[in-house]
């Protein structure tokens, strides 16, 4: 598709812009052409009229003018997810009611009511952003009762993410990584759950291209190198398919494509594999024209075709045809052994399967008649709108548990009468509990999946049929949070836990007031709050719960004085020699070991380096103002950064490293190899010999002919680690070096 982010540099005449606009709306009406009715262009008209005149000052950060980006966004609605004339509509404007003096009220005056509800959706969504985290859960919570009211919604915005991703280029360093986390944190995973499969792909590689530019370039690089290589494998690999389905007079079409930057990338992180490694670099797609009523058959036809020419891994076949995806992904997935030793994948799908496989939910809608699984879909959002209404006043969490809820795969598993249920991975047998009943959930005390007993963190497997063990006297506790991963679970969980606190804390609330009147002073909110704070508790609740539990025995309320029957803390605080060690959060300033930070000022400025990624001068890194801890520096690819960047991107600030050979950065590399005599004594050489780096510690493992060492040393920058990896994978029998984060990351002079 053409966009305006295909212009390099923006210098266009008022006219040459004027004619721009034009083109890309006549575009739009042509790719709208099949489903214009009468009155469509009209409206249409009307709406890219509102939205020009709306925007007519505004620009992009390109430079280019701001209507073209509804123009765009609109444009991917119609030709990559195939909605129709309203959902267009609603895209030209989707805008100007953040960005503009134009109201909802206008909006529904002049193109009705269904139309102002989808752009509110819209405009909701768009506030999400840079809010504080309980806000922005908040929104989000909106953003997904509208989805289930009208799914057009997250569709039209998808839409727009994927534009603003594909022009994020003349963004800011810092803009690119926050919006790319939050596409990789939210976006992606919500267009793989709607089954835009192909939207979910760019929007992941156009988030690699700026949270891991070195490794995105490098894929990039080698899938072009071995372009050629791969076609004549694929084109082998396809010709005795070809015949036998000619022969076996199927109405077909099949071709190879490469698997994107991002799984490849994900497939080489999880096996620990280099790019030569990952067998599975391009997919074999067969898409058959087969009516309704024999596809599935046809399906499993050419599957037996396949299976006659290439062995398959049976442990790797899908099967969504018989249990299609609750986004209404329906396809057969195989991986054979194909020539030269290559293992590859093929999946099959008719034409309608293909449709629903690139427009997801639109294409759904186009086949609902008479369609026996639509109910998936409306069960999803039937969950997602049962968790929404929950009384829980725990935002914070809600955009990490409704990640794993509701954006993970899912797992199929069966009541003991055969019902089947539809979980998220990773769900254990108390999810499914709750999933039946909370009653149930509450009292579980164990389960039996495929007729085995076992506890209630068991974790469950798509096709276990599992029966819940309950009993009245079971009661939750803390740790059944740690066992669930469905938000209805937890909620439910927490719910009990906060009533059963409550219960505890009403004893604790009797003691006070026998103290209190003790004391000669009377119980009342005053007094309570003057205690609460004392104890530096969030609630009356904790207040009362500790009491009760005996942390907290009130011997103290004997040096507080008496005003009256109020009640004062007495002066100094005693506890006040609690919070000292917050100082040591924030480690003293060493002259040589700070980071540049630009933003309010370049001076240099005081920071600690992140537990979890342990970065070193030269990583690409973000600083992140922590409550607490000022400031934290985390390396761009460290496992929290999504989370961090998309939840909370107000508080990250620009960062780049002073350059410094002074100090040295603890930091670690692990090595697979032979395990041949005199290899360690290579490894030490090559390291304290040659290179001159200090070796912290050297723990090696060899077991079978094959040892695993990790060796902790302390290296002045990237480039000194890299020189490391690369002279270490030359030596003979090593098969891998790779950089893993040490326990102390602490700058040593």
């Amino acid at each position: 598709m053409e966009t305006v982010a295909a212009i390099p540099k923006y210098n266009l005449t008022e006219d040459q812009e004027k004619r721009l606009i034009l083109r890309e709306y006549r575009a739009l009406l042509r790719s709208l052409k099949p489903k214009l009715k009468a009155g469509d262009k009209e409206h249409i008209r009307d709406a890219f009229e509102m939205a020009a005149e709306a925007h007519k000052t505004m620009r992009r950060k390109s430079g280019e003018p701001y209507i073209l980006h509804p123009l765009a966004v609109s444009r991917i609605c119609v030709e990559e997810i195939g909605l129709g004339v309203r959902s267009t509509i609603c895209a030209l404007l989707h805008d100007v009611v953040e960005d503009t003096d134009i109201t909802l009220e206008d909006i529904e005056r002049d193109f009705g009511s269904e139309i102002s509800r989808i752009v509110d959706g819209l405009t909701k969504i768009s506030n999400v952003i840079d809010v504080n985290a309980s806000q922005q859960a908040e929104n989000f919570k909106k953003i997904l009762l509208t989805l289930t009211d009208d799914p057009r919604v997250i569709l039209i915005k998808l839409a727009d993410r994927l534009h603003n991703m594909r022009t994020l280029d003349s963004m800011k360093r810092e803009k690119q990584l926050k919006i790319a986390s939050e596409t990789v944190y939210v976006f992606a995973p919500l267009a793989h759950r709607m089954g835009l499969y192909n939207i979910k792909t760019e929007l992941e590689d156009l988030a690699m291209k700026y949270l891991e530019p070195e490794e995105y370039k490098e894929i990039a690089r080698k899938l072009a190198e071995t372009k050629r290589e791969r076609s004549r494998y694929i084109n082998e690999f396809i010709k005795p398919l070809r015949e036998q389905m000619e022969l076996a007079q199927f109405d077909f079409e099949i071709h190879g494509r490469p698997k994107s930057i991002h799984s490849i990338w994900t497939k080489m992180r999880k096996k620990g594999v280099s790019f030569e490694e990952v067998y599975d670099l391009f997919a074999i797609r067969i898409i058959i024209n087969s009516p309704p009523e024999t596809e599935k058959a046809d399906c499993w036809k050419v599957y037996s075709i396949i299976t006659d020419e290439y062995t398959p891994s049976p442990e790797r076949l899908r099967d969504w045809l018989s249990n299609p995806k609750s986004n209404g992904y329906e396809a057969l997935h195989t991986t054979v052994m194909g020539p030269q030793g290559k293992w590859v994948e093929i999946q099959i799908r008719s034409k309608r399967m293909n449709e629903i496989a690139e427009k997801g939910l639109a294409a759904h809608w186009k086949y609902k008649e008479g369609a026996s699984d639509e109910s998936r879909f409306d069960d999803w959002f039937h969950q997602i709108r049962e968790v929404l209404t929950m009384e829980d006043n725990d935002s914070i969490n809600f955009l990490q548990d409704f990640k794993t809820s509701f954006l993970a795969e899912e797992i199929y598993v069966y009541t003991p009468k055969g019902d089947v249920k539809m979980l998220p991975l990773g769900s254990t047998a108390l999810d499914f509990a709750f999933s039946i009943h909370s009653k149930i959930g509450e009292q579980c005390i164990g389960a039996k999946v495929n007729h085995k007993l076992v506890p209630i963190s068991h974790k469950l497997r798509s096709g276990d049929q599992v029966e819940i063990i309950t009993s009245s006297k079971q009661r939750p506790t803390e740790d059944w949070i740690n066992y669930v991963v469905t938000a209805k679970a937890k909620s439910k969980v927490k719910d009990a836990l906060r009533e059963e606190k409550r219960k505890i804390a009403d004893e604790g609330k009797y003691m006070v007031q026998k103290k209190l009147e003790n004391f000669g002073a009377a119980y009342n909110q005053h007094n309570t709050e003057t205690l609460v704070n004392y104890y530096k508790l969030n609630s009356s609740l904790d207040f009362f719960y500790q009491v009760a539990v005996k942390n907290i025995d009130l011997k103290e309320l004997k040096e507080f004085q008496l005003l009256g029957d109020r009640i004062e803390p007495p002066k100094p605080a005693k506890t006040q020699i609690e919070t000292k060690p917050e100082i040591n959060f924030t480690p003293s300033p060493r002259k040589d070991t700070e980071l540049i930070i630009f933003g309010e000022s370049s001076d240099k400025i005081v920071y600690t380096l992140a537990n979890c990624c342990k970065p070193i001068p030269g990583d690409d890194v973000f600083g992140f103002v922590t409550t607490g801890k000022g400031l934290t520096i985390h390396r761009t690819n460290c496992p929290n950064a999504t989370r961090l960047l998309s939840n909370y991107g107000h508080r990250v600030v620009k960062t780049k490293w002073a350059k410094n050979k002074e100090i040295s950065f603890l930091t670690g590399v692990r090595i697979i190899g032979l395990d041949d005599v005199g290899v360690i004594n290579k490894i030490t050489n090559l390291i304290s010999g040659e290179l001159r780096i200090n070796i912290n510690a050297l723990t090696v493992e060899a077991k079978e002919g094959l040892f695993e060492g990790s060796i902790k040393v302390y290296v002045h920058d990237k480039e000194e680690l890299e020189e490391l990896v690369r002279r270490l994978k030359q030596l003979n029998g090593i098969h891998s070096v790779d950089r893993f984060d040490t326990e102390v990351n602490e700058p040593t002079k």
